[in-house]
């Protein structure tokens, strides 16, 4: 993808990228940003697997700092406030957890210092 990305045109690309996986951080995300490359993120909960690092423990109270309240929330604010990400594609057939996934771009988004304090948070899981 690099590569491609060097070399080529593009208009989007779409990369898997969450909190439990952050590869994309080291080349890919800044190379789009800086050839002004949208960036489609595909699997934001990491194919489920983050909901189950988070299950039964409670949301930190700094989250509603950047108006967070639900762990889903929580996944996808730190995705989208990644200024190289376009979008983020959480799917869900689920009404209920559509409408919470919507309210991720709503207010305000974690900052770069609350952006580690996430990862820090995820990490220790």
């Amino acid at each position: 993808m690099s590569k491609l990305l060097r070399t080529e045109k593009l208009d989007f690309l779409q990369i898997n990228y969450s909190l439990g996986e952050r590869e994309a951080e080291m080349e890919i995300l800044p190379l789009a940003h800086d050839r002004g490359v949208a960036v489609l993120v595909n699997r934001p909960f990491g194919g489920g697997g983050l909901f189950e690092r988070v299950r039964q423990k409670p949301l930190p109270d700094w989250a509603s700092e950047f108006d967070c309240h639900s762990w889903a929330q929580f996944l996808l604010k730190w995705i989208v406030a990644n200024p190289a990400v376009t979008c983020a594609i959480p799917a869900t057939s689920n009404v209920r957890h559509l409408e919470d996934n919507m309210q991720a771009g709503v207010g305000r988004f974690p900052d770069t210092k609350q952006r580690q304090q996430m990862i820090d948070l995820i990490s220790q899981l």
